[in-house]
């Protein structure tokens, strides 16, 4: 079963496009059969790659963001995937306005997946922070694939901001 995956952060250009090839890499490395896209809940940058700088870092690691664009999160999208991540709390009540009534897709936080202290990948275009954004977003899409293993979505149980 291809299981379908949309991450989610301001801009989708650091952490949601980072997210896209980091996850969508350690997926097929562990042989799961999952689609990966990402998108912004704002619209301004459509159609641009991803930040250098998070090009840059992701590079290091052996992912390549150079083939992704920005594109905006719909209210399609949640009739076109199984799961949306969410980096942080703000996309996540975007996210949560936007879903229609009739949806019961699950729109979890990414940090949720993994065994870290952080609830939200902290965004780095104005701060910095590229290298700790990857090592978050590393730790939560091997959590994520655990749970994916395990049963999803049947036995996906992370938290939601609702219930922290």
């Amino acid at each position: 079963m291809n299981t379908r995956i949309l991450f989610v952060c301001l801009g989708n250009i650091c952490r949601s496009p980072m997210a896209h090839a980091v996850f969508e890499t350690k997926a097929q490395a562990a042989g799961l059969d999952v689609y990966v896209e990402s998108a912004g809940t704002g619209g301004w940058h459509v159609g641009d790659p991803p930040d250098g700088r998070a090009q840059a870092e992701a590079m290091r690691r052996g992912y390549d963001l150079s083939l992704l664009r920005a594109q905006q999160a719909v209210v399609r999208d949640f009739d076109r995937f199984d799961l949306i991540v969410a980096m942080d709390r703000s996309n996540w009540t975007a996210l949560e306005r936007m879903r229609p009534s009739t949806s019961e897709i699950p729109v979890e936080l990414f940090l949720s997946f993994a065994e870290v202290t952080e609830m939200e990948v902290p965004d780095p275009y104005y701060s910095g922070g590229f290298e700790l954004a990857l090592d978050l977003i590393e730790a939560a899409s091997d959590g994520l694939i655990s749970r994916l293993r395990a049963g999803y979505p049947q036995k996906l149980s992370a938290a939601s901001p609702n219930s922290l």
